[in-house]
């Protein structure tokens, strides 16, 4: 917290067991065995860093880190620290819609995959440390996430555009293209400065297969699918609907058996950060 009475209001409100008036005492104290990291991106690197030489498990808000620099440092120490494991917290992967939507595709119901083309365009006013940040990566990315999700491969090109980008600003509005494997390509179009009556919400996104296609909410909230002679129409767990909860259990299964790997883990977030930087090399 930003003060250490809100820390104690925080800890009463939640039944904690204290706080720590500073980060080292957290790493220090050997009744700790997790942090979970939601400062602003830009102190990530190092918190993650300190923490998993501390051989705490890691849980990080996404983005992960800022930069491919970032990208390496981090990965270095996981390779030295083999006690700790570091998860992303990219609900992304863990939402029901779409891993439904992942599971439908691997199934083979709309055949081989021929495009996919998501779209969120809304409006959200930006202050303090967020206004250094673009909405591809601080956003979008949730979206970068799972069309690495249903290709399961980086893609072997990437275009990139940012509509109306002033000079000196964080990009607000992208369109990136993304090549893959037999040439399928898979549009996303992100923006945080486009007028949405509904704030984004009931936009489609789709994915088109040789024997049918999946049209979807873009926020998940129902899948259409016409496909392999079946037509279904699915709303997914209400009660996750954002997958928070299978992402949270996933984290403490980790803790529970530390031979085990997140699915959100450090490689998928090094796949996804890749494409935000190299779309970024178009600004």
């Amino acid at each position: 917290s930003r003060s250490r009475d809100n820390a104690e209001k925080f800890n009463t409100l939640f039944q904690g067991n204290g706080v720590f008036p500073e980060f080292e005492e957290v790493l220090l104290d050997s009744n700790i065995n997790a942090v979970v990291i939601a400062s602003p991106p830009e102190f990530h690197k190092e918190q993650i860093i300190r923490s998993l030489k501390a051989g705490k498990g890691v849980l990080v808000e996404k983005p992960m880190c800022v930069s491919l620099d970032e990208v390496y440092e981090i990965e270095e120490v996981l390779q030295e620290e083999s006690d700790s494991f570091l998860m992303v917290a990219e609900n992304y992967y863990y939402k029901p819609s779409l891993s439904w939507i992942k599971q439908i595709v691997l199934d083979g119901f709309i055949g081989r995959i021929e495009s996919v083309s998501i779209k969120k365009l809304f409006a959200q006013k930006t202050s303090g440390w967020k206004k250094k940040y673009g909405a591809l990566l601080e956003g979008g990315i949730h979206f970068v996430a799972f069309i690495s999700d249903i290709f399961q491969s980086s893609p072997r090109k990437i275009l990139a555009e940012f509509p109306n980008r002033s000079d000196g600003d964080a990009e607000r509005h992208s369109i990136i293209r993304l090549e893959y494997e037999s040439g399928i390509w898979a549009k996303l179009d992100y923006s945080w400065n486009t007028k949405s009556l509904l704030k984004g919400v009931l936009q489609h996104s789709h994915i088109l297969g040789s024997q049918g296609k999946i049209l979807f909410e873009s926020n998940g909230m129902y899948v259409f699918l016409n496909g392999n002679r079946k037509i279904s129409f699915s709303f997914p767990e209400l009660k996750d609907l954002m997958g928070y909860r299978r992402m949270a259990k996933d984290f403490l299964k980790c803790l529970e058996d530390r031979s085990r790997q997140p699915y959100s883990d450090f490689t998928k977030a090094k796949r996804d950060l890749n494409v935000v930087f190299e779309a970024y090399n178009f600004l």
